[in-house]
């Protein structure tokens, strides 16, 4: 029974892939001579002989022949020996059989053995997604919980994806396919490594335009920068390196074929195509397109951009809660503020509206300048928004917006 069991363990051993022969003899030899020091005190004159292919091994003690012995574990008395071909100074060879060790020292050897290898398996499955990091992961749904989803690879291996990594909205069942990058890969407490899966980084966008743009991945055009708002919006800089090929035409595709197929599986994010500049103003410009920009402030407080648009075309600058204008500042590194230019007008129609400026003795001058960092830099302009949108856009609690429609609307009453 004991050796049947021993099989079955090299078996599961010799079974496990990407593990070389001379690995498995140290392995397998080691875990013997560890048992073998446990039951006889040392392991030093013992040759240890194991046949992968059989599932077994051969063990041998060796000690010296002697007339007295004084250490039992090398020396053995010519008196005890049946054989009486052995001299005084040879060396006897006595094979151990696997029943030697009893059932616990066997159990022992087992259980070694299947600890070792675990921790290889492990440490492959580690080396094997530590080189993949960076690359896009296709896998199966396994399980789902409430903050995170469960997915196997084609070796039955477990990836996570994290609910912080899923695009908002995501919802998967059993059996769906899901394609994401490889994050990260983390060993914890000498457990099975801990693979996380994204489906929100740039990175992730980045490869997939890598597999529907053959001009990316020639290297024909280049990713200069990816700045994402996960299932809302995105920007994508591309630099072409042959005159002869429009990197935005060839990102996009013929009416739209390549890009299509990225929206989709990222949730129907929009995603904005524009050609990289050094240029940091014309980069701007291309950023909050299709708004119009009237002049660029580079600089200046806190390193902070300020952007002047017409009235009209602040609302298309600053985007949907304000996400073109934040993936704008993502795409050059700094943060722009929106600022109204007030068309020129005559003095009759000038009345009619009044710069949130004139308000600095009612309202205090932190809050004039977070509605102006939402292109809100009159007293109508504020007026034309809902109070919930003013609260949002620029991060006001509710009291203090109602404070500040009252004033403004006081302020028309009583010119009325």
């Amino acid at each position: 029974m004991e050796k049947i069991e021993l099989k079955d363990a090299f078996a599961e051993f010799k079974n496990q892939k990407n593990i070389d022969r001379p690995t498995m003899m140290g392995v397998l030899e080691d875990v013997f001579r560890t048992q073998i020091t446990k039951t006889y005190g040392s392991a030093d004159n013992f040759d240890i002989i194991i046949n992968i292919d059989k599932g077994d091994c051969e063990i041998y003690w060796n000690r010296e022949v002697v007339e007295e012995v004084e250490d039992p574990n090398t020396q053995i008395a010519l008196s005890e020996l049946e054989d009486d071909d052995y001299e005084i100074g040879e060396t006897f060879a006595k094979k151990i059989e696997l029943k030697d060790f009893g059932r616990r020292g066997i159990l022992n050897i087992r259980q070694n053995l299947q600890g070792r290898i675990m921790d290889i398996e492990k440490a492959n499955l580690y080396n094997k997604y530590v080189g993949k990091i960076g690359e896009i992961f296709t896998g199966e749904v396994y399980q789902t919980w409430a903050k995170e989803v469960l997915i196997l690879d084609e070796d039955g291996n477990e990836l996570r994806l994290p609910k912080s990594e899923q695009i908002p909205g995501e919802h998967f069942k059993k059996n769906d396919t899901v394609r994401a990058i490889i994050k990260s890969v983390e060993m914890k407490n000498n457990t099975t490594p801990y693979i996380v899966l994204s489906r929100v980084t740039p990175d992730f966008l980045e490869k997939l335009f890598e597999q529907e743009v053959p001009e990316i991945y020639d290297g024909l055009i280049t990713i200069k920068k990816v700045v994402r708002v996960p299932g809302e919006r995105a920007k994508v800089a591309v630099e072409s390196y042959d005159e002869r090929i429009d990197p935005i035409g060839a990102c996009i595709g013929v009416k739209g074929s390549r890009i299509i197929g990225i929206v989709r599986e990222l949730r129907n994010e929009n995603i904005d195509v524009l050609q990289w500049t050094n240029n940091t103003q014309l980069l701007i410009q291309r950023a909050l397109s299709p708004a119009k920009i009237s002049s660029i402030i580079l600089g200046g407080e806190e390193d902070k951009i300020k952007v002047y648009m017409l009235p009209d075309e602040v609302k298309k600058g600053i985007g949907k809660g304000g996400c073109n204008i934040r993936l704008a500042g993502m795409l050059v590194g700094k943060e722009i503020e929106v600022w109204r230019e007030l068309p020129e007008i005559d003095d009759d129609d000038a009345e009619e509206d009044v710069l949130l400026s004139e308000f600095s003795n009612e309202i205090e001058g932190w809050i004039i300048e977070k509605l102006q960092g939402i292109g809100c830099d009159t007293a109508k302009s504020v007026l034309a928004l809902s109070a919930a949108d003013i609260a949002k856009r620029a991060d006001l609690e509710d009291e203090t917006v109602e404070e500040i429609l009252e004033i403004l609307r006081s302020e028309f009453e009583d010119e009325e």
